[in-house]
């Protein structure tokens, strides 16, 4: 048995046009090619896939089964022949991103949807590592581009463009002491911080630590979870408390010391000595132009020092 590729576009043809003469004109053929083609595929399969007893032909129960093959067959040949392309023209086969959560989650599902439509065969792996880990991965080669909040101290392996700036919203539940009484500096020491965690040990993961007491957590979404409980205060970004349902009961203490506006700088990094194929640089220009609208700090401020 044998089933050529022009056979099934004759026969998705004349099932999506409803009629040979419209498949046809769709497919630059003559109806009788069409015909001859669809004929010929029955033949092969031994299955009448059109019922012609009417004026226009209509799918059987094999042929409306057989579609979807065909269909699928049809698409992975397309996709085939944008594989190739891309080798062709050097895009990368593959592509790992790995991203602080700190970056909003509603930015990325717009950039990656254009990323998608102009890289549509490129396998991608999204990882959401925090802080340092994001430059580590992309020191070892784990990732290809990285973005993450702004490292003291950056790898001189590293390149790197700062996005911009989110804000931290310092954020307690109704029950916690910080809820009832405004908040002096010395409080945050007093009470248990929750603060995101990362895998690797250094300079970063202690950097806007203020309390004694510390309860590392892997998630921001976790921490908003644990503040209800009241166990508790933590600095998350804005755009979490924003999207999560779980932030509405949720509230930011009156703070006696400072006007409550904790900025962090996000960063894109990149390895200087591993060439960026043609999607890699894509998403690198995409990252730059889609700038944070975060207001800067206070000149001189961090606001993990004090």
């Amino acid at each position: 048995m044998t089933v050529s590729i022009d056979q099934l576009a004759a026969f998705v043809a004349a099932a999506e046009h409803g009629s040979f003469s419209a498949a046809g004109r769709a497919v630059h053929k003559a109806q009788s090619a069409i015909s001859t083609l669809v004929s010929s595929l029955e033949d092969d399969l031994g299955l009448a896939l059109f019922s012609r007893a009417g004026r226009t032909p209509v799918l059987t129960e094999a042929g409306a089964r057989l579609l979807r093959e065909a269909q699928l067959i049809l698409d992975r040949r397309e996709h085939l022949i944008g594989v190739a392309a891309s080798f062709e023209s050097r895009v990368e086969t593959r592509l790992v991103v790995a991203i602080d959560e700190l970056y909003p989650e509603r930015a990325l599902a717009a950039l990656f949807g254009d990323f998608a439509r102009h890289f549509p065969h490129i396998e991608l792996e999204l990882l959401f590592p925090m802080m340092e880990d994001v430059s580590r991965m992309v020191l070892d080669g784990k990732a290809d581009l990285g973005v993450m909040w702004r490292q003291e101290a950056l790898p001189t392996e590293l390149a790197f463009h700062t996005l911009g700036w989110v804000q931290l919203e310092l954020l307690v539940g109704p029950q916690h002491p910080f809820a009832r009484e405004p908040v002096e500096w010395e409080d945050l020491k007093r009470h248990r911080q929750l603060m995101v965690a990362v895998r690797s040990e250094g300079p970063e993961k202690q950097r806007l630590r203020m309390a004694a007491d510390v309860w590392w957590v892997e998630s921001h979404w976790v921490i908003l979870q644990l503040l209800r409980q009241g166990l508790g205060w933590a600095l998350v970004p804005d755009h979490i408390v924003e999207d999560s349902p779980d932030a509405v009961d949720l509230l930011s203490p009156k703070l006696l010391f400072d006007d409550a506006d904790w900025p962090v700088a996000l960063e894109m990094v990149w390895h200087k000595q591993r060439p960026s194929g043609p999607a890699a640089r894509w998403l690198r220009d995409r990252f730059a132009a889609s700038m944070l609208g975060a207001g800067k700090p206070v000149a001189g401020r961090d606001p993990g020092r004090r």
